[in-house]
Formats: structure tokens, C-alpha cells, sequence
């Protein structure tokens, strides 16, 4: 498949044949629903945590005697039936990952930047041409090709002023080319790339 490489002020600078390992594989949605969910379960902290009837203080003694009060039996104040009891059944500290393997995670990479190919939705940009840190000046760019809503934008480490000028705008996202995954790409209405960073064979 091959897009337009637009320079930064969205005028043509020739066209790019993406590589159809990572941008021609058709997309399976059950294995990026897979990665995704396991890469969210992975974010969360696990840290919850409530209190059990053996762990609240107090409740040593039992509340009065077994008979002949007209209430209820009652070993403890501290029963889950009680007020300032313990939770029955509460969330404790876990760990939400899930496993998936190296091979998966780069199979539903390529299943997310494929479906973005298909909707045309991956734009490449020749290189960034920021003198200096503007973020004005990232806002005019996206606008002059075509980006519209949420966008991916993928930069090299290196590339100081790209990242400075284009990290403060709501609606974009920067990522460095070692960080692309399957939830960012698939949250993202628009990928761009510059011509160097472009996904290819034989990378990792």
C-alpha cells in the first residue's frame, strides 16, 4: 500500500510503500481485544484492600449472653452484620496482569496499524521541521495535514523540538517509535509518522 509524504506544511514530498508486514495483515480483532485488555489489567495497582472480621479492632467480647435476652445470638461485635464490622467477601491486594506472549503483542500491533492503513488513516511526514519549540506552530502542522481528533504521533528520541512543540496539545499523543503498542494505536483517530520512523521488516 502506498500513502503521500507530506512535508510538515502538508505540501506533497512524494509517496512511501508501507511495509506490508506490519500495515497488510488483516486485522484480527479478537487477539487485539486480547493484548489490550491485558495491557489495561497490567495498569491498575492492585492495592485495594478492606478489612476482614479477624482484622477490625475490638469485638473480643461477646456482646451478652446467649440466652434469654430476647435478641439475636451474638459472638462478636465485629460481625459483617454489624455496624464498624468487617467486610465480607472485600477486595485484597492483587495482581490484575495477565500473560501474553512476545509473538501475540507484535501480532496485534500489526493487526492495529493495518486497520488504521485500511481506513487511511496513517500519515507520513517527511521529517519535522520545527526551529524551535513551538507549540503554535505543532497545532498549524497537524491542521495543515489533515489531522483531525486524536492522533498518535510517533518521534524519534532525538528529535527534541518535534517532541517539545507537539507534547502539549490535548488531542495528540507523542511516542517514541520503541513504545508503539496496541492500545495507543487503536485509541488514536490518525498515526503519523516521518519517513525514518516507519515500521519495517526486520525490526523488532
Amino acid at each position: 500500500m502506498k500513502v503521500d509524504v507530506k512535508s510538515s506544511s502538508g505540501k506533497a514530498a512524494g509517496s512511501v510503500e508501507l511495509d506490508a508486514t506490519y500495515f497488510g495483515v488483516e486485522p484480527n480483532v479478537a487477539l487485539m481485544h486480547q493484548v489490550v485488555n491485558a495491557q489495561l489489567a497490567a495498569r491498575r495497582a492492585g492495592t485495594h484492600s478492606t478489612k476482614t472480621r479477624a482484622e477490625v479492632s475490638g469485638g473480643g467480647a461477646k456482646p451478652w449472653r446467649q440466652k434469654g435476652t430476647g435478641r439475636a445470638r451474638a459472638g462478636s461485635s465485629r460481625s459483617p452484620m454489624w455496624v464498624g464490622g468487617g467486610v465480607a467477601h472485600g477486595p485484597k491486594p492483587r495482581d490484575y496482569s495477565e500473560r501474553t506472549n512476545k509473538k501475540m503483542i507484535a501480532a496485534a500491533l500489526k493487526s492495529a496499524l493495518s486497520d488504521r492503513a485500511n481506513e487511511e488513516r496513517v500519515v507520513v511526514v517527511d521529517k519535522w521541521d520545527f526551529e524551535a519549540p513551538s507549540t503554535k506552530a505543532a497545532v498549524k502542522a497537524l491542521k495543515d495535514l489533515g489531522v483531525e481528533g486524536k492522533a498518535l504521533i510517533v518521534l524519534d528520541r532525538d528529535d527534541e523540538n518535534a517532541v517539545l512543540s507537539l507534547r502539549n496539545i490535548p488531542s495528540a499523543k507523542v511516542i517514541a517509535r520503541d513504545q508503539l503498542n496496541t492500545h495507543d494505536v487503536l485509541n488514536a483517530e490518525y498515526i503519523v509518522f516521518t519517513e525514518a520512523n516507519l515500521p519495517t521488516t526486520g525490526e523488532k
